[in-house]
């Protein structure tokens, strides 16, 4: 099956040509040609499927057929709970759209309201948005629904994760009835179908992958090490492995501020991205960490979902995340659309249960690796402290020790 066999018009198609592709992925397959067709939709997708060309495809070549938007309206809305995750798909429309006469526009918290609301005024064919946001433009009469022909919520277990729920419902509120309605998640909760009772009507059902399942082609590892000893560690198989770009996770902003501090006074390119950051700077550290002029990328949870980045060899777990589906979400970011990738997780004693917590989800047993000189012994004499290796500075770089094998773990698509 190509593009072209399902309906796609010539400017989509050679949009899509620019890019490399030419075949769908399972989900493209099975949404696009359901969403032409007008009927409403709950997708369960894993991360890296290309669920967001699944539906901007279809909404792109369906509102190509209609009336402009006129001033401050809407036609289409599509709700996302991060910012980050906003823009991105703002550029998937602006992408796959470019030579379509539609305009769209994308809105979210953290920068002057003011330039959104004299964007809109136009009106906005399209238009991607955190509901905060949302809800600050509806109540300033800067933005209104009365044609909205299609609602999508993209990552909507991750809204109701975040709290959105009581947002979600002042949205629907103001929304006409008459419309097409799309929800795309991770999973289908017992919260998420209780969502879609009073959002979809007779929907189409397709799942693409194994409920929390981990992607097919990530090489995932774990390294056994006392917590102290994490920083070097991390240092030590970024330069013995010769890791370039690398996303790495922790659990706290203090904690991602103080690893970025330790690895740019070793010398590498790294830079912080979570929610006290601006989102001047949360937008900088991306753009660097896509175009590679920042090599390593340290991130909260904020991070885990919705980011889409080409051919990412590394992730790296520098701590274990309290909720056991957000480690499925945070290794998701490599392995994508057919790439193989690797997740890393630093592990110690006090995250044994965790770890335990991820084996019981993805139903699989991580391989553990010691790493000689890294104890997981709490009450063991620490290696006398150093500072990171600079990259490509031979005289500075740890002994070489052997690179672990790591299992491939393989699920069914």
């Amino acid at each position: 099956m190509t593009f072209s066999s399902l309906g796609l018009s010539a400017p989509i198609l050679a949009a899509l040509k620019d890019q490399g592709y030419t075949h769908p992925t399972p989900i493209q397959a099975q949404a696009i040609p359901a969403i032409m067709e007008g009927k409403d939709m709950m997708a369960a997708a894993q991360t890296g499927t290309g669920k967001t060309a699944g539906f901007t495809l279809p909404i792109l070549e369906r509102l190509s057929k209609g009336l402009p938007a006129k001033s401050n309206q809407v036609r289409c809305l599509i709700l996302t709970p991060t910012r980050e995750l906003a823009a991105q798909v703002a550029e998937s429309v602006a992408l796959y759209g470019r030579q379509l006469p539609l305009k769209s526009a994308v809105v979210f918290g953290g920068v002057k309201i003011n330039p959104q609301m004299m964007k809109l005024r136009r009106g906005a064919d399209i238009l991607v948005a955190t509901p905060g946001r949302l809800l600050d433009l509806y109540n300033q009469n800067a933005v209104k629904f009365d044609h909205l022909e299609v609602l999508v919520l993209d990552e909507a277990d991750r809204m109701l994760d975040m709290g959105f729920i009581h947002d979600i419902k002042r949205i629907l509120k103001v929304l006409p009835p008459k419309r097409q309605n799309l929800l795309f998640s991770a999973t289908f909760s017992k919260e998420i179908r209780t969502l879609a009772k009073g959002l979809v009507n007779n929907p189409v059902e397709i799942s693409v992958s194994p409920q929390n399942s981990t992607a097919e082609k990530v090489e995932q590892s774990v390294y056994l090490v006392d917590k102290k000893q994490k920083p070097s560690l991390l240092v030590k198989l970024l330069v013995d492995n010769g890791w370039g770009q690398t996303l790495i996770f922790t659990k706290t902003k203090h904690g991602a501020n103080k690893l970025t501090k330790y690895l740019e006074e070793g010398g590498f390119k790294a830079a912080a991205i979570h929610g006290n950051k601006s989102q001047a700077a949360r937008t900088k550290a991306l753009a660097g960490f896509k175009d590679k002029s920042i090599q390593l990328l340290v991130a909260t949870d904020i991070a885990a979902r919705g980011l889409d980045i080409d051919l990412l060899p590394q992730v790296v777990n520098y701590e274990l995340p309290n909720v056991a589906e957000d480690y499925v979400h945070r290794i998701g970011r490599t392995g994508r659309a057919g790439a193989s990738g690797q997740a890393v997780s630093l592990v110690a004693s006090d995250e044994e249960k965790l770890l335990k917590g991820i084996e019981r989800l993805i139903k699989q047993n991580l391989p553990r690796t010691k790493t000689p000189g890294y104890s997981t012994n709490p009450q063991a004499a620490s290696p006398p402290a150093r500072q990171p290796a600079k990259p490509g500075n031979r005289s500075s770089r740890p002994r070489r020790s052997a690179k672990p094998a790591a299992k491939k773990v393989a699920t069914a698509g």
